[in-house]
């Protein structure tokens, strides 16, 4: 995608063929920023402290991480310590685990000194990959879109509501959410997007609105309670959300208050669809209330806000009475029941536990728990 007319991909080899340069969103909208890192340490601090972000990023990033500890230690002590730091940044998103055993899988039958290299060529093909599958999952998601139009009057938007940042910055580049909205509007066809603002980091305010802004997508953020407001009165066709994980039965986990959104959609007949690719399945989990980790994060991300005055300083203020206890939950799981469909690379599928094995089969056989089909 673009800013400022410059082509960008959220992460990427540097010039001089080894170190890692990537956008870090922390700085973000107000601040445009590359970082440079340079190890497998930093790689896994870039992911744990949010310089990253996005399932997707996630485990391309993860993946650049043990390239960056091959060049320097490509023994298979060295090999396991990247695994074990890179998995332990972020318990949730399960792009993390597979990209990570990508790596281990493609490094582990080799020679030390063959590590390296084959390290940052996987990695390539991995973030390759990302972007054709974040491709195909707008192509799909275009269809649905393009199936409002005729019920809209002339000059009429199609207005889709999404939740968090499910952009290009969550993923090497298009997005999994925005995909289809990009392709539309780049298609010619009138979109309009509710943007959640996505408390507690605001990656919707900050992110998915910067993203739209710089492409010319129609856009207006709105506060993350509004949503259900705006179905209620016919201002929403469509709902479109990323995730996190999905588990073999087509249970959701997403960005806190992505369940609350799909109740809404549920309630007022809204379709809600998820835009996801196919890594983001784990096949070796089948209730994801009660089996996927949903981590806590600090305090502060609650307690604490950040942005702009109107001197033009980036300051952090608390918005919390000191003393008073914060509970930080980052993502929520939206049961299957309420999921109009699973936009992936192969095509829109049934948040069914079948329909996704027909849809992967190669990846429901090599689950842990093969036998759902």
């Amino acid at each position: 995608m673009k800013v400022d007319g410059q082509s960008f991909r959220s992460i990427w080899v540097e010039g001089d063929g080894w170190t890692i340069g990537a956008i870090d969103q922390r700085r973000l909208p107000h601040e445009f920023v590359i970082a440079k890192l340079t190890s497998c340490e930093e790689a896994a601090d870039a992911i744990r402290a949010m310089l990253v972000r996005g399932a997707p990023l996630i485990g391309a990033t993860a993946a650049c991480g043990v390239a960056l500890a091959m060049r320097v230690d490509a023994s298979d002590a060295a090999l396991e310590r990247a695994y074990a730091m890179l998995i332990a940044a972020r318990p949730t998103a399960i792009n993390l685990k597979w990209a990570l055993d990508e790596m281990r899988k493609t490094l582990a039958p080799l020679a030390p000194p063959d590590r390296a290299r084959a390290a940052y060529v996987r990695a390539g093909e991995i973030a390759e990959e990302d972007v054709a599958i974040n491709q195909a999952i707008g192509r799909h998601g275009l269809g649905l879109i393009e199936a409002i139009e005729p019920r809209k009057k002339p000059g009429q938007a199609i207005n889709i509501l999404t939740h968090c940042n499910a952009g290009w910055l969550a993923t090497v580049d298009w997005g999994t959410a925005t995909a289809p909205i990009y392709l539309a509007h780049d298609g010619g066809l009138n979109v309009h997007v509710w943007v959640d603002e996505t408390r507690p980091r605001n990656q919707g305010a900050s992110l998915t609105a910067w993203e739209l802004s710089h492409h010319g997508v129609a856009h207006t953020v709105i506060a993350d309670n509004t949503g259900g407001h705006l179905m209620q009165h016919g201002m929403v066709d469509l709902v479109i959300t990323g995730t996190d994980r999905v588990t073999a039965n087509g249970d959701v986990c997403n960005k806190i208050g992505t369940y609350l959104k799909a109740l809404a959609a549920f309630d007022n007949g809204v379709p809600f669809y998820v835009a996801l690719p196919s890594p983001t399945i784990d096949f070796s989990v089948f209730d994801g209330v009660r089996q996927i980790p949903i981590e806590q994060r600090g305090a502060d991300e609650v307690a604490t806000m950040t942005g702009r005055t109107r001197e033009g300083k980036i300051e952090t203020v608390r918005i919390v009475p000191d003393g008073s206890p914060v509970a930080n939950y980052a993502f929520d799981v939206t049961p299957a029941r309420l999921v109009s469909g699973l936009i992936t690379e192969r095509g829109v599928v049934q948040a069914e536990r079948t329909a996704l094995a027909r849809a992967f089969p190669e990846r429901a056989q090599n689950s842990r728990q093969g036998d759902i089909v």
